[in-house]
Parts: C-alpha cells; structure tokens; sequence
C-alpha cells in the first residue's frame, strides 16, 4: 500500500517526518507542507483530476449552441403563446395581492379598509395612531349597540361612534320598511301619506292640480328656465367610492303643463318631467353635431380651483367582517366594472347567499342590478335595485359613509322613475341621520322643488345659510326662489354671490339666466355682462340665444322666411284661411265661455295677456278644438305642427298696455310663427334679438323663440294673433320622434 501512498502522496512513510526536528536534505524527499499541497492541489497530468479547460470549454459551447437553436425553433415554429404566458402571471400577481390583503386586512390600523406601508408604520411603532375619531363612525366599529349586550348601568356609551350608529340604526328600523313597499308602487297607490310635505306654492304660483280648469280647457306650463326639471346626462358610469352622479332625465311621461303666452311658457317646478326605460323602446342616438345639450346642474367642473374644493376623503365602506372576505368581494367587483354585469350579479348574489349580514356585497348587488338596468332598459330591475338599496341601509353594523352612499343613490333612482315623494322621504332619512351634513339639506331642499314646493325649500336652504352664511349651492337655489316669488332685487345678490362662488351645482345655466333676467328687469346694465359670462362658460348658444334644451349645430337666426323653413304650404294655408282662423278665435274670445286663460308665468311687467291653446306637445285639446273645429281640421294636414312635441298651437290675445320682459324659449329645436289676425294700426311691436317687427292681418311672422324676445302692446284696442309652433327643419324624422316633450 507504501507505493499507492506515495504516488498518491508524494512522499515518504517514514516517523522521521513527523518528528520534532526539520526535514531536509537533497535526495528529494518532501516536507508535510508539500505533500499537503500536492494533495490538496491536484494531479499535474491533470488525467484523473477532473475536467481540463479545453474539456470544459468545449462542454459550453455545446450547451450554448443547443440553447440558442432550441430559442430559434420556439420562436419559429410558434411553440409559445407569450401572450397567455405573461397574463397568467399578471393573473397570479393580482390575485396573490388579493389573497394578501383579504388575510392582512384584519391588520388595518388606520381605517382605510386595506393594509398598507401606513398600517406597517402603525403596527411597529413607527407612526402614531390618530387620536380624533372622525365624525362620521368608521366602519370598523363593532356591531350595532342594540345587537350588543346591554352596557352596566352607569356607564356612558363606549365612543361617540356608537352613538352615531345607534341613531342610524334607529332611524332605519323605523321607517325603511314602512315606507319601502309603498314607494314601488306609489304610482299606483297615489302619494304617500306619512312624513311627506304638503303641497305648497309652485314655482310660478300654479296648483298641482289642474282639474280646477273651466270648462275642460286644459292649461299647459312649458318646460323653460323657470323650471328645475330632473336632468339628462351624458352617462350611467360611476364610481363605487364617490356614488354621487345625478342621472336625471327629462321625458314626456304626462301631459307637462304649458304656460300659454305669447312668445314663451315659462315652465313650473311642479310639472317635473322624467323618463323611465319604458319610453325608450327604441333608442338611436343622435349624430355627434346633434346631440341635445341639457342643462348643467351639478355638472362636472373643469376648474382647477372648483375641483379642489370637491376633493373629499375616499368613503370607508368595509365593516370588521367585509375586511375579513374583502378579496371575494374585489373579485365580484372587478367583473362589474369591467362591464360583465350579469356575472357581476350572480356573484354577488352568491355572495349575498353565502353572507346575508354583509353590507357591502348587498350593496354590490344594487349596484350591479342598477348598472344592469341601464343595460336592459328596464323600470323592473330598476325598482329592484331601489329595493336592495333599501335592504342595505336596513342591515346591522353598516358604515356611516355606506348608509350615505346607498341612501344617497337609493333617492336618486327614486327621481329618474318619477318617485319624487319616495325620493324626498329618503331625503329626510338622510338629513336625520347625518344632520351636520349641510350637502343634505341643500339635496333636500332640490327635493322640495322637484315637487314644487317652495316655500318648504326656502325653509330649507334658510337654515342652511344660517349654518353656513357662504353656501354657495345654498344662494343660487334661495336667490331661485325668491325670484320666482317675484322678489327680484333680493334674489338678485343670492344669485350673484352663489354663481360666484365656485361651489360645486352652482355653475347652472338656469342660474345664470334669472340673475341675468332679474338685473334686466331692475335696469341694471351688468345683465349682459352676465349672459357674455354663460356664453363663454358652454351654458348659452349665444348672448340672444339663451334656450337651455338644445340640439347643437342647428342653424340659429333670430328671423326666419317661409322658404328658409321649408314650410311654404303650411304658411299659405295660413294666409289663405286666416279669416276663418280669426272669426273661431273671436268666437272664443266670449269670456263667459271662460276659454282663454291669463298667462301668470310672472313675464309680463303689466297689462292683460291671455292664451287659448288647441294643441301642446303635440296633443291635440279635443275640448278646445270643439271651439275652433274649422281651424283645428286645417291644421290636422300639417303634422311638422301638430306632430311638434316642443311647442304649441295657440291664440293669443294681448289687450293695451301690456308689457312683456325680454326672454326665450326653452329650446332651438322649434320655430314660432305668428299669424295676425287683429292687428290695431299703431303701438304693437314685437322684438326679437336687436330687430324689432310689426304684424299683419292676414301675414304670418316667423322667429327663433330660443332668441331673447320682446313685446309691447300700446294701441288702443286688443291684438290677436295665431301662435303655431313647427319643429326646427333641420331635426332628422328620428329626432323629431325621440326628443323628449317640452
């Protein structure tokens, strides 16, 4: 074995090399220094030492080539789908982040319903907890007090939360239910008879009831300014933090009333208008130049300075237990705002099956059944998201902010199906639950007005500006108000101050138009300077052209011919009967028969002016035309006037010294032609924009009442004249039989 030792070695066997003493000499034996290195060293031959250099080199650059034509053939031959490869992985990222904050959300140490570097920061010790409560209860209170045992005696409430939350609950428990059953079925049922308000003073002073009207004639308000109407806008997509979005429609569900006068009706807060699904069977959009443009309120500001004032804290909508299945609810809600409703649903149906106690996933599901509603165009599902609305607020331990959001949407749904008085009841529950909150009172106070009544949202917004003096949402409604009571030089600082302000729902055509109009009407000459302002601000086609219901890119001219019209047939039928026209008209003019009606739309400055009005909308008044039944089957040929669902067919009588104030139409998608028929020889005047006309027996005058329009009556006797409204020529067959009535 000495001889493989000492190959293997390299040295020599003998004790002497271990000995105290060196080691040396000549004959070439090794120290144990050597022999150790040469062993630990390897082999010189290099053969059973392992692989040489040129060995290896030559191994990797097999390995190398075989690498890079194995890449070649997969790129080649398509053998890899990257795409699917990198979405699984943005998958699996998404859904590992999921899984971890559904497990580290019950770590949550700052309330904002996930865990994050701030939560971190907390829970180590490197950031404080906050010490003030907010005022509105968080959501990770526990559950509500009276599901809790009852606290010894003695002991106050354990948080100012719990206070809240108790008062909520109460309030909900009391009335939710009561009044949720009546509200889907109010349009049968009639109006609610608990807790909502009386009817009270109109915009424009008129009653609710138009059955009071003699003798069958039917009195008929024009959707105008004046109004404050529920709204279009341009779409259903909305937040789930911030569910704040008016999604107001105007439509002609019933006959809206219109207010007969001469040149414009001035339109009241009782005859609101809304749409539901069913009046949308078929729905084709318009061009993108003819769009209609509604108008404004609670528009979107595009102010720098606007939005920063509307920045609010992002709502905490989570209780404990939403926390602890936050990454199945996240999944549910991605589907929906993805657009995949229906899946959306039933997932969140499940989730309300599997969590019945669970706030935010019934919430999820009214969204979703909202969302699916617009989808579907039906007032069905829509009833049946109000009422899980309903259920949502009616829980156990719901976060303050979720009550608000649902409640909130819940009244505005209630609105779009023309459920004012189930809107307005909503309304309350929120002013009750959440009284420091003056958004509220101002949305109750918008409530009132949907059902034209006055003098309760006067109350309302008085308390509001007493609160808080500089509520700018709060001035442009009582300014709104008080000009509509005819109180003009004191609304005109509220308007003015409130436009001013820059708060959000101030920046409102409407708004502009009556401070406008009110500065006219006391001669102050900024009025102008006003209506430049809503002009530049998107609110006004022009500074003559106020209309606020508009289809843009219509030609706009103040005066117009019969042949710029189109509608030459209509005006010689007109011209040629117009002796029969005025002999039914005078007829009528017997005022025992009581048929022609005082305008009281608060636009004349003095004088007598009277209407009798044979269609509106494009109904036909069988009761009035049984006094005009000659010129009514006339007119019954001209469906571009009797078909016109944004105007009239009218007589119109004005008697001496009469004054009518400057004002426009409510849209640019009529024209107006007047036939005279008793026309006195001096003092009768008609302005429209800077061009001031005259009428004639027998002649037909034809204007853009969208147009700032005046008129004066100083004769010595009475003007009649033939109102006949035509729809604006260049509106397409389809927008003529889509556009909603006015």
């Amino acid at each position: 074995m000495a001889p493989r030792k000492n190959a293997k070695g390299g040295g020599s066997n003998s004790s002497s090399s271990s000995s105290g003493g060196p080691s040396t000499g000549a004959s070439g034996g090794s120290s144990p220094g050597a022999r150790r290195e040469t062993k630990h060293g390897g082999q010189k031959n290099g053969r059973k030492g392992g692989l040489s250099g040129s060995s290896f080199f030559t191994w990797f650059m097999v390995i190398a080539l075989l690498g890079v034509w194995t890449s070649v053939a997969v790129v080649w031959f398509d053998l890899v789908d990257y795409e699917e490869v990198l979405a699984k992985a943005k998958d699996f990222r998404y859904n590992l982040s999921e899984v971890l904050q559904g497990k580290l959300g019950v770590y949550d140490a700052d309330g904002d319903g996930d865990f994050d570097v701030d939560d971190a920061k907390v829970l180590l010790g490197l950031k404080e907890r906050s010490a003030s409560k907010p005022a509105v209860p968080p959501e990770e209170d526990g559950p509500y007090p009276w599901l809790e045992d009852r606290a010894p005696e003695g002991t106050g409430p354990q948080n100012i939360e719990d206070d809240v939350q108790e008062q909520i609950h109460s309030l909900l428990h009391d009335t939710v239910y009561a009044e949720h059953a009546e509200d889907l079925h109010e349009e049968e049922d009639g109006p609610v008879k608990d807790r909502h308000p009386e009817d009270g003073e109109l915009f424009a002073g008129h009653d609710v009831d138009d059955g009071s009207e003699p003798q069958g004639t039917e009195t008929f308000h024009e959707e105008t300014e004046d109004s404050y109407p529920v709204e279009e806008t341009a779409s259903q997509a909305y937040n789930q933090d911030v569910e704040e979005m008016v999604y107001e429609q105007e439509s002609p569900d019933s006959i809206e009333p219109v207010a007969d006068d001469d040149e414009r009706m001035n339109h009241v807060a009782d005859d609101i208008t809304y749409q539901d699904y069913n009046e949308q069977e078929v729905f084709v959009p318009p061009s993108e130049d003819q769009e209609e443009i509604p108008p404004e309120t609670n528009r979107k500001t595009d102010n720098p300075e606007q939005k920063e004032k509307v920045k609010k804290k992002k709502p905490k909508l989570l209780n404990k237990f939403d926390k602890t299945i936050k990454a199945e609810l996240d999944a549910a809600e991605k589907l929906r705002k993805r657009g995949k409703v229906e899946e959306a649903v039933n997932a969140f149906e499940e989730l309300v099956r599997k969590y019945p106690q669970s706030p935010r996933a019934r919430y999820g599901k009214a969204q979703c059944e909202d969302d699916l509603a617009e989808k579907q165009r039906s007032n069905e599902v829509l009833r049946k998201a109000i009422e899980t609305y309903q259920e949502v607020a009616s829980l156990p331990n719901v976060p303050a902010d979720l009550v608000k959001l649902t409640l909130k949407r819940r009244s505005d749904r209630q609105q779009f199906l023309g459920h004012m008085r189930g809107s307005l009841l909503t309304l309350h529950k929120l002013v009750q639950l959440f009284p420091e909150d003056t958004s509220l009172k101002n949305d109750l106070g918008v409530g009132y007005l949907l059902i034209g009544d006055n003098d309760n949202a006067k109350k309302v917004y008085e308390e509001v500006l007493n609160v808080t003096p500089n509520d700018g949402f709060a001035k442009v409604h009582y300014g709104f108000i008080l000009k509509a009571q005819n109180k003009i030089a004191e609304s005109i600082p509220y308007l003015k101050e409130g436009i001013e302000s820059g708060d959000p729902g101030t920046d409102d055509g409407r708004f502009y138009f009556h401070l406008g109009d009110a500065m006219q009407r006391v001669g102050n000459k900024e009025a102008h300077e006003w209506y430049e302002l809503g002009h530049k601000r998107g609110h006004f086609a022009s500074v003559w052209q106020r209309s606020l219901y508009n289809v843009h890119g219509l030609k706009a001219q103040p005066w117009w011919t019969p042949k710029e019209t189109g509608y030459t047939e209509l005006v010689k039928s007109l011209e040629r009967n117009w002796k029969l026209i005025r002999d039914e008209g005078l007829a009528v003019m017997d005022k025992a028969k009581g048929l022609f009606l005082p305008e009281d739309e608060n636009l004349r400055e003095k004088g007598d002016w009277s209407q009798f009005t044979l269609w509106q909308q494009g109904r036909k008044n069988e009761n009035a035309c049984k006094g005009a039944p000659k010129t009514c089957s006339l007119l019954d040929k001209f469906p571009e006037t009797t078909g016109c669902r944004r105007g009239q067919i009218k007589y119109s009588i004005m008697h001496p010294g009469t004054h009518v104030w400057p004002h426009t139409g409510p849209t640019n998608c009529r024209l107006r032609m007047h036939l005279g028929l008793v026309i006195p020889k001096d003092g009768c005047r008609i302005r429209c924009a800077n061009e001031t006309k005259t009428w004639e027996e027998g002649r037909v005058l034809i204007f853009d009442d969208s147009f700032e329009h005046e008129v004066w009556q100083d004769a010595a006797s009475f003007r009649l004249i033939f109102i006949v409204d035509v729809w604006h020529p260049e509106l397409t067959p389809q927008q003529r039989h889509s556009l909603p009535a006015i």
